[in-house]
């Protein structure tokens, strides 16, 4: 870890406060601006983050209070009067009382602008952060591109940790012969928010969930850890850091991740605190324990009930005791209790007082660790704003498909509808299935080259046929081979190699100076041009067969279904009748 950094603030003086929060009013104004609306906002993305919940919530925080405050100055030139009925009455008081508490927070907190900048300052303290990314370029995926508007989609990756580096989290952790072991990322979410911030989708990873792990760099002792394939996905964490988990979402589903938040079974009480109860369901009276130990030690009754600090862990991790006993359920859980704290803090307004405001903020910057990108409130802040933008009723959660895996038991492998769902997300295809219709025909790609003769461009061939259920189609390097030199590209070569794995035909190519080759080569394939990408894995323009084109001698292009896999399980997070089936097996 690269420890605590603060964030550039200029001289001490009211300029300085105010320039902290862009936008705001006074000195009072700026400065309750600048505790008020990161505390909020950026708490519920800490205790989100580090369960993987709190990403949404740090949106909502912020609604609560900071976009209240904002409204407020609206309001002022809008007009209305009574004529607007009860509603817009309410709203106005509403709007009054969230403006006094920005008010008096400043003034208890912070008492003038030297103070407000030392506080300032003091929370940038709290901050830790790390590098975003630790795997080599060549497993990195692209960064986003902005749409027709300008506007860019934003995903950051959720990381809960469960290192028992301290006294606190040793006992809160549970397992007595694991202290100061290698952690594990046993959360994982990835909140995509879309490019013009009408929608949210949240993708949680089984920790379970076998897949390649890229190399890795550790940033601060430059060890370096070799690539793995089939390895569970949790154990990324110990490879350098948070970085190296991000590498591999990122390897696995070619999604640019723009930050990390993570945050361990401490942060995730204090932030639990913090924030207050938050209304939970279940079915039947539950208790998390099996005779050998096991399970978090969560009990409650039937019914909803308030949960906060180690309660709240307790359902966060909870296993043994939801539906089938399995992280698929504790996924469900915790998409569960997300939701339910998005609504909580955007509905009411009990993140108007000073004091629970000066105690989130404390909470959140102490409880998270970060990406370099937002190691500073005024960072964080900019975060949130954008993240409360989102409806609530907008906001999908999701879980990675997936199936058993045939050889490890009880671990899991992401499914074909696995790649449909990170498509969608790369694509900034809203889960909820409310986008307006997009047009589905991809730009031309820009060609600074002229292809050579078809009879000039080498090509290499290989079968990536293969799949898990199916094996590999054989001969089929060689049969595809036939009908490229049949179609006038004589220097074609069929690769002997065994099968590998790919899911969609593609066409890749090492350089610019050989896009236009590549290209050639996929129009009389009839290959869209969208499945043909430069790649440093290959040394000249080579066809990867895929399992999409296991038979005959005409490529097919797959038909682009928009629609969210139902294997996603997607859950509304303004759905209130959510409630987790409890295992009949530990019901009290």
């Amino acid at each position: 870890m690269s420890g605590a950094r603060g964030g550039g603030v200029g001289p001490v003086g009211r300029s300085t406060v105010r320039g902290a929060v862009p936008g705001a009013g006074g000195v009072a104004d700026s400065t309750s601006t600048a505790a008020d609306d990161n505390a909020t906002a950026e708490d519920g993305g800490a205790s989100v983050d580090g369960t993987g919940e709190d990403g949404a919530g740090e949106g909502g925080a912020g609604e609560g209070a900071g976009a209240g405050a904002a409204e407020d100055g609206g309001a002022r030139g809008s007009g209305g009067g009574r004529r607007a009925g009860r509603g817009t009455d309410r709203r106005r008081r509403r709007r009054r009382v969230l403006r006094w508490s920005a008010t008096l927070l400043a003034l208890v907190i912070v008492g003038g602008a030297g103070a407000g900048y030392l506080y300032y300052e003091h929370l940038n303290a709290n901050i830790k952060s790390d590098k975003l990314n630790l795997g080599d370029a060549k497993d990195r995926a692209a960064e986003t591109k902005a749409n027709e508007a300008g506007q860019k989609a934003l995903n950051i990756l959720l990381i809960g940790s469960d290192a028992r580096d301290t006294v606190e989290n040793q006992k809160l952790g549970g397992a007595r012969d694991t202290f100061n072991g290698t952690p594990l990322a046993d959360v994982q979410m990835l909140l995509h928010v879309s490019a013009d911030r009408s929608n949210m989708s949240v993708v949680s990873m089984p920790r379970d969930t076998l897949l390649d792990i890229p190399k890795c760099t550790d940033p601060d002792t430059g060890e370096v850890f070799r690539s793995l394939t089939r390895e569970i996905t949790n154990s990324s964490l110990g490879r350098g850091g948070p970085g190296c988990t991000v590498a591999t979402w990122e390897k696995l589903t070619d999604i640019h991740i723009d930050h990390f938040m993570m945050i361990d079974f401490g942060g995730v009480v204090s932030m639990a605190d913090a924030i207050g109860g938050v209304p939970v369901c279940v079915d039947a009276n539950v208790h998390s324990h099996t005779s050998t130990g096991k399970g978090s030690g969560l009990k409650l009754a039937e019914g909803t009930h308030d949960i906060k600090g180690e309660q709240a862990l307790q359902w966060l991790r909870t296993r043994y005791g939801f539906e089938d006993d399995t992280d698929l359920a504790r996924a469900k859980a915790q998409h569960m209790y997300m939701n339910s704290m998005v609504r909580q803090l955007r509905s009411e307004a009990k993140l108007t007082n000073p004091n629970g405001l000066r105690k989130l903020a404390e909470a959140a910057t102490r409880a998270i660790t970060v990406d370099d990108g937002l190691d500073s409130i005024k960072k964080m802040y900019d975060l949130a704003t954008e993240l409360q933008k989102v409806p609530t009723e907008r906001i999908t959660m999701t879980t990675m498909p997936n199936r058993y895996d045939t050889v490890q038991t009880g671990r899991v492998v992401p499914t074909e509808d696995a790649g449909k769902l990170f498509r969608l997300v790369r694509e900034d295809i809203a889960l909820d299935g409310k986008d307006a219709a997009k047009a589905t025909a991809s730009p031309s790609p820009t060609v600074t080259d002229a292809a050579a003769a078809d009879q000039d461009i080498a090509v290499q061939v290989r079968n990536g046929t293969y799949t898990d259920s199916l094996g590999a189609a054989r001969g089929r390097a060689s049969a595809v081979t036939e009908v490229l030199v049949g179609k006038g590209f004589t220097d074609a070569k069929a690769d002997a190699s065994p099968a590998t794995t790919e899911k969609t035909t593609v066409i890749r190519y090492p350089s610019a100076d050989l896009q236009a080759d590549a290209l050639r080569v996929a129009k009389a394939l009839g290959v869209p041009a969208g499945q043909v990408k430069q790649s440093t894995d290959v040394s000249g323009v080579t066809l990867l067969v895929g399992a999409d084109w296991r038979s005959g001698t005409a490529y097919k292009a797959p038909v682009q279904d928009d629609k969210t896999p139902t294997s996603a399980e997607t859950m509304n997070a303004a759905d209130t009748s959510q409630c987790m089936h409890v295992d009949p097996a530990y019901s009290w």
